[in-house]
């Protein structure tokens, strides 16, 4: 077998053991499906009367924001995982294996592409229920889920690093939640960025999270896209390579704690 056909095999056996460890404790699917439905109802029926979104619903405007505050989010599981894989020991076991190093990363990472894929799902048919229309040709909404699970992807790179970088799991959670939450908020997924004090505006339109859910808007509901799908995607690729190049590199030097 060729380096890279054992690289691939590799990664997808412990994709599925990432998974299936998700399978096995249903209690994990809760932060894939159950708060970003919490997110959803609140923010439509607690604060959804008193934003107002000048061409939409408040539903419609909210929804790609929630999709790609929950795609950001994703990775939490993979942060968690690999800091209490590395504290057991687990990532040592791996690297004295006869497998690619690659696999334990890209295996972590490529299991959130599934399970993004569950939230994305469960959020667009809660989003219709509650009256979310998509307002795009077809091949516009597929291109848009390609680009959320592109972004989330990208931000399980993220957390990869941040897991093996944090001294136990719930070190991880904490620095994950701060780092994140405030881009997902100082952005234009949940309100017009022109209804923001002048700094936190101007932040919140140079913002990738900004960028990319103008671009989601676009694609689901036909705003007008400018450069933001083509930024998107950027950020995202960006994103995936410069926090892949530092986890890999992180991972090269992970010792047990």
């Amino acid at each position: 077998m060729s380096g890279l056909r054992m690289a691939a095999s590799d990664t997808l056996v412990l994709s599925k053991r990432n998974f299936m460890r998700i399978v096995r404790a249903p209690d994990l699917l809760l932060a894939f499906t159950v708060q970003p439905i919490m997110f959803v109802l609140l923010f439509a029926y607690v604060f959804g009367g008193a934003i107002p979104t000048p061409g939409h619903s408040y539903i419609d405007f909210l929804i790609p924001g929630i999709l790609v505050q929950t795609m950001a989010f994703g990775g939490f599981v993979t942060a968690m995982g690999i800091a209490e894989d590395l504290r057991k020991g687990l990532i040592d076991r791996f690297r004295s294996l006869p497998m690619a190093r690659s696999a334990v990363l890209a295996g972590r990472t490529l299991s959130d592409v599934a399970t993004n894929g569950v939230s994305i799902t469960v959020m667009l048919v809660v989003g219709v229920i509650i009256g979310f229309g998509f307002e795009a040709p077809f091949l516009h909404i597929v291109a848009g889920i390609l680009l959320l699970l592109l972004f989330g992807y990208a931000f399980s790179w993220v957390f990869a690093f941040i897991g093996l970088t944090s001294s136990s799991p719930e070190a991880a959670q904490s620095l994950g939640f701060i780092l994140i939450f405030p881009l997902t908020f100082v952005s234009s997924a949940f309100v017009p960025p022109q209804t923001m004090p002048a700094a936190l505006q101007w932040f919140a339109e140079v913002n990738p999270f900004s960028v990319v859910v103008n671009a989601i808007r676009a694609l689901f509901i036909g705003d007008p896209a400018g450069n933001a799908v083509w930024g998107a995607a950027l950020w995202s690729i960006g994103i995936a390579a410069v926090f892949s190049f530092l986890a890999v590199s992180r991972y090269k030097r992970a010792v047990v704690r």
